[in-house]
């Protein structure tokens, strides 16, 4: 597969002001500053298509990024950021839950991992709500690319046992998994 455009369509707070298509949409799903945005902009070889942070929490909306004008990616809000209040959290999880509920569009996500820091909670409450709703989804470990490969693969067996899935190993700096990923989103697509 090979992305020969790539553009920002819009992002809303909501799915009722979604970006309104009949083409097939994929979501990233995962915590504050796991590399969504640098995902994407790995995917798409561009290297600020999707705005980066290195302050969690700054995805606050739905953006929607279009590609090769035949699939749509949807970067969703990171969850487990606790520097918004209560009331900002539960909104996200009520988007989170009404879009991956009932956006007909959603073909499947990938739900990013960071491959530094050993799997937090909500990652496994992510996976098992995920699971629970019969979302088909991908784990994509990410941010491997400074991780020594003896910690990587305990991390991995970790994941292949707590998620019962053989996780992507991905890199946004150095492209590790950009084929599997790919291979994943033309098959399914």
């Amino acid at each position: 597969m090979k992305i020969t455009s790539a553009e920002y369509i819009k992002s809303s707070p909501d799915i009722k002001s979604a970006f309104v298509h009949n083409l097939p949409e994929i979501a990233l799903i995962g915590r504050s500053n796991v590399g969504k945005s640098s995902f994407i902009n790995c995917l798409c070889s561009r290297k600020s298509l999707a705005k980066t942070s290195n302050t969690p929490g700054k995805t606050r909306l739905l953006n929607y990024y279009l590609i090769n004008n035949s699939f749509v990616i949807t970067d969703m809000p990171g969850y487990g950021y606790a520097k918004v209040s209560q009331t900002e959290q539960e909104r996200w999880r009520k988007n989170f839950e009404i879009y991956l509920t009932q956006r007909e569009q959603l073909r499947f996500v990938f739900h990013l991992v960071d491959g530094r820091y050993e799997i937090q909670k909500n990652d496994i409450q992510m996976h098992e709500w995920l699971a629970y709703h019969e979302i088909p989804f991908f784990v994509v470990v990410n941010k491997t690319d400074g991780v020594k490969n003896s910690d990587l693969n305990k991390y991995l067996k970790i994941i292949k046992t707590e998620f019962d899935s053989e996780p992507i190993v991905f890199s946004s700096k150095t492209g590790v998994g950009k084929d599997k990923v790919f291979s994943i989103i033309q098959e399914i697509l």
